[in-house]
């Protein structure tokens, strides 16, 4: 990890077209802000996590057919094809 020391109106550069820059220190709160193109997400690390949970989840409720189900498919198929 990379640790930086900045004041309040300083900047960070990370790769040629993402800047962070510290908008305000009050006590022990750091506000800063971050411009980077559109197509890089950014978010805080707790919503980060909170939108890796949701994807998982919805991806194993996605159902995955039982070889009963393609059999019965492929039944149907076969039997359109026939007539």
């Amino acid at each position: 990890m990379l640790v930086l020391s900045r004041r309040k109106d300083e900047t960070i550069m990370i790769g040629d077209n993402i800047e962070i820059t510290i908008v305000d220190i009050k006590g022990d709160t750091v506000r800063v802000g971050i411009a980077a193109p559109r197509e890089v997400s950014v978010h805080r690390k707790e919503i980060y996590e909170a939108i890796q949970e949701e994807n998982i989840a919805a991806a194993k409720q996605q159902a995955i057919p039982d070889a009963a189900a393609l059999g019965g498919i492929a039944a149907l198929l076969k039997n359109k094809k026939d007539k």
